[in-house]
């Protein structure tokens, strides 16, 4: 169970303030990270503004906020009637440990209140600044609009995941633009990564609920403003999975008059590698609503839909059928895998209550249990939607562990309401939920620890079908949208090629770049439920591959990001226990780098490395698995091939 151990003081110290009770407040009140390293300047006036710097650097300059109801907008002419600052410290202890097994809640705190039954509060973080609306108004209130404008020190680059339109799976690269060049027509899901010359901020919110999610656009000018999808009136079906709005409404909400509203927030690193562990997004968001967690188990999965059932060696048809998923738990269960997934094809489309004629789903719950292996149900978001209540009780009474649910493609007021009912209503039954189709719900995973992964994101199935997913990609990942939440990139290829060499291939697909690569991406990519995406006959002739597979955790005592730069490479160290588990990636350029292991304890460790093969740059499944013993004052030097990885255990010498 979740401990929490809070101690809360409202101080001066760190702060200035004008002297004033109830008084009107000067403009100009500022805030200070613990650290004192970032500041926040607010202004309440003729427009609520604030800025934001690191140190003596400027990161934003005059951004400004408002929030648009149906009948009055709060935010221009404010009066603030008492300012109310404060402190927070405390250590937050997730039962699904993403990052690390403690996190330190720690920020100063300005509680702006104003004349008219409303604030503002705004958060400063040694690792970012969120701010927030709350409101005390009687009823329900229409918000008709809310302005968040981020306004940027200079014509910095974005790395920005351009999209079409609101409807959308949030499947995007992240490229770099000049802010300049963005006009309101480049609509962007998020994060939005700002290179401020240096430092590095990521843009969206956190803790949304009851509200649409926050998209961005540009302005043709230094800044990022927010855009929201609008309230659905009606919606029309394409098939099962597709249901589009078809009419919508002038205002993007109806809610509580009186609530807190989703934070606006800034993640900053002062360096490229501290957005990778960066906990912002994750500590600002309500704190578990499981009492109990200790029934949600993490760990790594046996996935069929990427190979396609290929399987060989068995004497059956393979296929979606009894006995390839039977073929799949045994698979799981040798080498300690705690889940299988049954994709697409298990159930007739339309209606989750039955299953296919080729499909026993209470047999392969019943003969996963006696292995120590879950199932793991795959379902259209829509269909589960109308059948919700009866499907959840029928998959307890089949004996299933969790829920993947597909193809939400929006986050308007309703589906993010949808989130937060499916992972009530399957917490409630025990069941995990792995929501892909949409990336607002990564935002969601402290409120509910039983959401134990999500994408939202370009993962490896795009290389069933594009070149699209490339190691440049993989290695902008980590710094972009890792940082909002856990991934499922779904990784594991055992079908490696490298630059020149990649075809893209449904049904025995490959990856681009190295088999160290893909091995790294177990310790780079946060996801507590960790697909191995190949097909168990590939792995079957893969024994050194799987050594590592078997033994890399999914969730981490601590992280420690080492080095890295956006869209070149990335090196991390996570601990589990006793051990640590390293991973590096690069993209399509061959480099050398140097890992420092002065923050192990004082001990002799036995470092187990899977690396790039003197021919990996030719033949990219060319790995070397080798040991040494290192200590603290070891450096060790990491050589990896064009689109290359390496990745290590470390286990104490006893």
């Amino acid at each position: 169970m979740r401990r929490v151990v809070v101690r809360m003081a409202f101080v001066l110290a760190g702060l200035v303030w004008s002297a004033m009770a109830e008084a009107q407040a000067q403009p100009g009140q500022m805030l200070r990270s613990p650290n004192g390293r970032i500041a926040v300047q607010v202004r309440a006036a003729d427009r609520f503004e604030y800025d934001v710097a690191l140190g003596d650097r400027p990161l934003l300059e005059r951004a400004s906020l408002a929030l648009r109801l149906e009948d009055r907008t709060l935010g221009p002419a404010a009066r603030v009637t008492r300012a109310v600052p404060g402190s927070h410290d405390s250590v937050v202890e997730p039962p699904v440990r993403q990052k690390a097994a403690r996190l330190r809640d720690h920020y100063n705190e300005l509680r702006l209140e104003m004349d008219g039954d409303w604030a503002v509060v705004f958060r400063a973080y040694d690792h970012g600044v969120a701010y927030r609306f709350e409101t005390s108004l009687p009823g329900e209130v229409t918000v008709a609009a809310e302005e968040a404008q981020f306004r940027f020190a200079g014509d910095f680059v974005a790395y920005y995941p351009e999209e079409e339109g609101f409807f959308s799976h949030n499947e995007r690269h992240f490229l770099p633009r000049a802010l300049g060049d963005l006009a309101a027509t480049n609509l962007a899901s998020i994060p939005v990564v700002v290179d401020a010359g240096g430092p590095k901020i990521a843009v969206a919110d956190a803790d949304v609920e009851d509200y649409p999610g926050l998209w961005l656009r540009g302005t043709t000018g230094r800044a990022l403003e927010a855009v929201f999808p609008p309230v659905v009136l009606e919606e029309q079906a394409r098939n099962d999975r597709d249901v589009p709005p078809v009419k919508t409404a002038d205002y993007i909400a109806r809610t509580r008059g009186t609530r807190a509203f989703p934070w606006r927030a800034l993640a900053i690193g002062a360096r490229d590698a501290d957005l990778v562990g960066n906990p912002l997004f994750f500590l600002l968001q309500s704190p578990s609503r499981i009492a109990d967690a200790s029934w949600i188990v993490p760990g790594k999965v046996a996935w069929d839909w990427w190979n396609a059932n290929n399987i060989k060696g068995v004497p059956f048809r393979a296929g979606v059928n009894t006995e390839t998923y039977k073929h799949y738990i045994d698979f799981a269960a040798r080498h300690g895998l705690q889940y299988v997934i049954l994709d697409e094809g298990w159930y007739p489309l339309g209606n989750l209550l039955q299953s296919m004629p080729d499909i026993d789903v209470p047999a392969l719950a019943a003969y996963g249990r006696e292995r120590n292996v879950g199932v793991i149900l795959w379902a259209i978001w829509k269909t589960l939607d109308d059948q919700l209540v009866p499907a959840m009780d029928q998959f307890v009474r089949w004996g299933v562990k969790g829920l993947k649910v597909d193809f939400m493609q929006r986050d308007d007021q309703a589906v993010v309401g949808f989130y937060h009912r499916v992972t009530r209503e399957a917490a409630a039954r025990k069941l995990l939920v792995d929501y892909h189709g949409g990336i607002r719900s990564a935002l969601m995973t402290r409120t509910w620890p039983n959401l134990i992964t999500t994408e939202g994101v370009r993962g490896m199935e795009w290389s069933k079908w594009s070149a699209h997913v490339h190691p440049e990609h993989d290695v902008t990942l980590p710094f972009t949208r890792m940082v909002v939440g856990p991934m499922d990139y779904t990784p594991g290829a055992m079908l490696n090629a490298v630059r020149g060499n990649f075809a893209a291939r449904h049904t025995q697909p490959m990856s681009q770049g190295t088999r160290a690569h893909q091995l790294a991406m177990y310790v780079v990519f946060e996801s507590p439920l960790q697909m191995l995406a190949d097909s168990p006959s590939n792995y079957d002739r893969e024994p050194d591959a799987m050594a590592w597979l078997s033994a890399v955790p999914t969730v981490w005592d601590e992280t420690r990001p080492l080095d890295g730069r956006i869209a070149d490479y990335v090196v991390v160290a996570r601990r589990s226990g006793e051990r640590w588990f390293l991973g590096a990636m690069t993209d399509w350029t061959a480099r050398e780098v140097e890992v420092d292991l002065s923050f192990l304890p004082e001990e002799t460790y036995t470092l187990e490395a899977w690396a790039d093969g003197p021919n990996a740059g030719r033949h990219g499944e060319d790995v070397q698995r080798s040991t040494s013993q290192v200590t603290r004052a070891s450096r060790v030097r990491i050589a990896m091939a064009e689109g290359g990885g390496w990745a290590a255990r470390l286990v104490p010498v006893r």
